[in-house]
């Protein structure tokens, strides 16, 4: 059933529209509530709601809000349920400090703070040295970096953890717009952290899904007012353009919402109403302006065009872990099938009406995200509101059966359980040495390589921030390895049919490779190498007199 508020709302407006999820209102549908956020599942008891002084149409001395009621309502269900989701995304997402590209991200923003001007050729390797290269996430690469120099690893902990929740709380504010149940939106957004939780760690794609959010917020919002601060958008871009890549997400999306709304339509349960020609002469100048913001950056229209490049680069997208398929025998595979299901079973027994900008930004959401695991955080953001309206069923919030006390004992008790987890200095290092060859690289500093080293994929970057001396042979930055064909041959050494042309070819006179690889494994027994250091996680190999002579003969 739609909730009274619901039925005020459609007295005033027979259409509402209600941002990129909208529901047009119908006998037979559902149809949201599109208050203001401040005034959702806000049911006062009778007698009381404060009556307007008669002189001033203010609330007169006695009827204003003393201390109590001032403390009820900042310790309201509402906001522990906020604490719910904020405590959610700590859970999923702390300690989780060792993201592989972290390294060379703070390397970049060194060589900037301290050169002032941006790299345009590699400097970190020794196989792809010289060739052209251009730091397109170099704004994003700024905040971990000082975070780093101000408060070590856990400023960047702190940092990464802050953006996330600024992203789902966005996400809980979209969510909650569009369906007008807090209670329900703060399910979908648990499922949406859930889901999301593929990107979580200090990573340069946050600033870009919290740009996302904030574009939505403006769309939705011109979308159910008919006005909205539009002049955002141009500078947001700007920004975005100067973080991540994924600013074409954003505008493949507001491109889909923008042209939607230039056409009237109805077909089945889809529908589209045209924009007003104020609001299309505004949404269009703002699109316009967003698009020649774009080309204010460093780099130029290179970096505009850049995620085109990115489209041909099939072998990092093959090969790297975050650009596979969803696969459906694992947990994340099965998130993903449960949505499918729910969405579908709504549409079975609560069938409702959609509009085209809607489902044309939800199947774009969902194809990125089942293509691509990394897009499933795209994905998580996309369909929480459209979730959170198949959920409306559930129970309204009633302000009259708060119980402060035990709010404000669960509210003091996750902010104490946060506190208490929070990932320490030393703790953060731990994970640090846990995954990377620390132990070795002291070798290497004590023991300088006489020639170079062939390292692996995820230590690249670490290697080279920890010791800028030692060039490597590969590290995170798949696209400049990939138009190099330094991939193709890392990812031949991996298959370990017949390494030595390769090594050959790079006239590699060191291996520094977990226990674990196939690869370490065949050097270890072949005569032709041997090991000079070894610990737990590591293993450094140096190729023999005898092979030396022979590779400078083969070449």
């Amino acid at each position: 059933m739609a909730s009274p508020t619901a039925g005020i709302l459609a007295h005033k407006l027979p259409e509402a529209r209600l941002g990129i999820v909208s529901v047009h209102a119908r006998d037979d549908v559902e149809r949201p509530s599109i208050q203001p956020i401040g005034t959702l599942e806000e049911s006062l008891p009778l007698g009381s709601h404060a009556q307007a002084d008669e002189s001033n149409g203010q609330p007169s001395p006695a009827e204003r809000p003393d201390w109590r009621g001032r403390y009820r309502a900042s310790v309201s269900f509402l906001v522990v349920l906020t604490f719910l989701v904020l405590a959610l995304v700590f859970i999923m997402a702390h300690g989780k400090i060792a993201d592989p590209d972290l390294w060379w991200h703070l390397h970049n923003a060194d060589y900037l703070v301290h050169h002032h001007s941006l790299p345009r050729s590699d400097m970190y390797s020794f196989t792809a040295a010289g060739h052209p290269w251009m730091n397109y996430e170099w704004l994003a690469d700024l905040p971990y970096y000082f975070a780093w120099r101000a408060f070590g690893l856990g400023g960047i902990e702190a940092l990464s953890l802050a953006v996330l929740g600024l992203i789902f709380l966005g996400v809980l504010h979209l969510s909650c717009r569009e369906c007008g149940n807090y209670k329900a939106a703060v399910l979908a957004t648990s499922y949406a952290i859930f889901l999301g939780a593929v990107s979580f760690g200090p990573r340069t794609i946050l600033f870009g899904y919290a740009y996302l959010v904030l574009l939505l917020i403006v769309l939705q919002r011109f979308r159910q007012n008919g006005h909205a601060p539009l002049w955002l958008l141009p500078p947001l871009f700007c920004l975005w353009v100067n973080t991540h890549g994924s600013w074409s997400i954003g505008m493949i999306i507001f491109s889909i919402i923008a042209a939607a709304g230039l056409v009237r339509l109805k077909w089945g349960m889809v529908d589209s109403e045209p924009w007003t020609p104020g609001q299309r002469k505004n949404l269009l100048l703002a699109w316009g302006a967003s698009v020649a913001a774009l080309f204010v950056n460093p780099f130029g229209a290179r970096l505009v065009f850049s995620p085109l490049e990115l489209a041909f680069q099939k072998l990092a997208i093959k090969h790297v872990e975050e650009w596979v398929s969803v696969d459906f025998h694992d947990a994340r595979g099965k998130f993903v099938i449960v949505l499918l299901l729910v969405l579908l079973v709504s549409a079975i027994l609560r069938p409702r009406r959609w509009v085209l900008a809607e489902l044309v930004v939800f199947l774009f959401a969902l194809y990125s995200g089942l293509t691509y695991i990394r897009f499933l955080f795209l994905l998580a953001i996309v369909v929480a509101p459209v979730l959170a309206k198949t959920l409306d069923f559930l129970p309204p919030y009633r302000r009259e059966l708060d119980t402060p006390v035990l709010n404000s004992f669960a509210i003091l008790l996750m902010i104490a359980a946060v506190a208490f987890y929070w990932p320490r200095e030393a703790r953060l290092q731990k994970s640090v040495e846990d995954q990377y060859p620390i132990q070795a690289i002291s070798y290497l500093q004590a023991h300088p390589p006489s020639g170079p080293v062939v390292n692996y994929y995820l230590w690249g970057g670490y290697i080279n921030w920890k010791d800028p001396n030692l060039k490597v042979f590969v590290d995170g930055r798949s696209d400049i390895f990939d138009s190099t064909g330094v991939l193709k041959d890392y990812l031949a050494l991996l298959q370990v049919d017949d390494p030595e042309p390769i090594l050959d070819k790079y006239q590699a006179r060191y291996v520094l490779f977990p226990h674990h690889e196939p690869f370490t494994y065949v050097l270890e027994h072949d005569p032709k190498w041997k090991t000079v250091y070894s610990d737990r996680l590591s293993v450094l190999l140096e190729r023999t007199e005898d092979d030396r002579r022979g590779a400078q003969l083969r070449k």
